[in-house]
């Protein structure tokens, strides 16, 4: 009798996964099927999206990536993808409740894993934004708005929205935009060392990006083209474009709320095991396994893949604990040539972080992670 993984979701886990599973215990599991529910028919490579919404950034080739040709060479009846969306699952019933272009389907599950990520709160492309073309429409229009504006403020000095100022700095800084970025602290980058904060600062600086510390954005209100911002300070400022780089949400609406933490995160234990249901599996920002960020579910797959494949081969008796590493490690490039962050209890060079991710993003990746599951 078949056995039939549903994995929900287009993102960096759900690919990934689904090509071990079809490399590692296929050959061992030989009447296994994947199913690949996916929202869109693209990966996004959304960490590049700090420089992807310029202009002046990537190509659409160069951040999105087709997902159906990466699994032709599998056996015929092996591996299925369906383009849409979950709507429900029923962890008692083993059934997952699908939106699709021509209706609703019904797909039943030896075994799911859900790695549907996370969303931008505020619905910029820096998170896919459901399908392809929803995602690449979000984007060419946030690339007009930047090119038509004449004044951008950034709210939130997180990695994101540091990069996104310095990418507009660079691009934008000696040419008459002014960009303000605007945050609650009193050092960007709140979340790493304060010697990394404060070589952003120096970087950002540089590049003519104004910084507003201790500062919130309170209220945004549309005026004709522009938007005027209400701040905690009690001033206001009017610009031409609001980009607020905060909040993200976990994708998760369609899952029971008795298996959701408190902030709507999937809850999993020490196996990456979705707690209070059977057979059912997770991995990545859904989840509450660790700060939502690349690096870690990166180490979260591997992991994941060897436990369902232990319990698909027959052998429970072999899934482990997922050991954590929490340690920080963070690089956040600052324009072309400048960067910044944090591995473990050191700051890590500029040079270092530009030739790890400041250069390109890890953008020629894409298509050897696509087509194969590993970067």
């Amino acid at each position: 009798m078949a056995k039939t993984v549903v994995i929900l979701g287009g993102s960096y886990v759900a690919i990934s996964t689904a090509h071990r599973l079809l490399k590692t215990t296929l050959p061992k599991v030989n009447d296994l099927k994947v199913v690949l529910v996916s929202p869109t028919t693209h990966l996004y490579w959304n960490m590049a999206a700090p420089r992807a919404v310029l202009p002046t950034g990537f190509s659409d080739d160069e951040v999105f990536q087709p997902i159906a040709p990466a699994f032709a060479n599998y056996p015929k009846g092996s591996f299925t993808l369906v383009e849409g969306k979950a709507e429900s699952v029923d962890p008692e019933e083993h059934k997952v409740v699908v939106s699709t272009s021509s209706g609703q389907q019904t797909y039943s599950y030896d075994q799911l894993v859900v790695a549907t990520g996370s969303s931008f709160a505020h619905g910029l492309p820096y998170k896919q934004m459901g399908s392809y073309k929803d995602t690449l429409e979000s984007l060419h229009d946030l690339r007009k708005k930047i090119t038509d504006a004449q004044s951008i403020a950034l709210a939130g000095a997180g990695p994101t929205g540091v990069e996104t100022a310095g990418e507009l700095g660079y691009e934008y800084g000696e040419k008459g935009k002014k960009i303000t970025l605007i945050t609650d602290s009193e050092i960007v980058l709140p979340g790493l060392m304060e010697s990394a904060g404060k070589a952003a600062e120096k970087e950002l600086e540089k590049l003519h990006v104004q910084i507003v510390h201790n500062t919130r954005v309170t209220n945004a209100t549309p005026k004709d083209s522009q938007t005027e911002l209400t701040l905690s300070s009690g001033d206001k400022l009017l610009v031409d474009l609001y980009i607020p780089t905060v909040g993200v949400t976990p994708n998760t609406s369609f899952l029971p709320k008795d298996l959701l933490d408190e902030r709507g995160n999937l809850r999993v234990d020490k196996y990456l095991k979705v707690e209070s249901a059977t057979d059912m599996w997770a991995s990545g920002d859904v989840t509450n396994a660790q700060v939502k960020q690349f690096v870690y579910a990166d180490k979260q797959i591997p992991h994941l893949t060897k436990n369902l494949d232990a319990v698909l081969s027959g052998n429970p008796g072999d899934v482990s604990e997922y050991q954590k590493d929490d340690k920080i490690v963070q690089a956040v490039p600052l324009g072309r040539s400048k960067g910044t962050g944090q591995m473990g209890s050191y700051k890590l060079p500029s040079l270092l972080v530009w030739a790890l991710k400041g250069r390109n993003f890890l953008t020629p990746k894409l298509k050897k992670f696509v087509a194969s599951g590993t970067v």
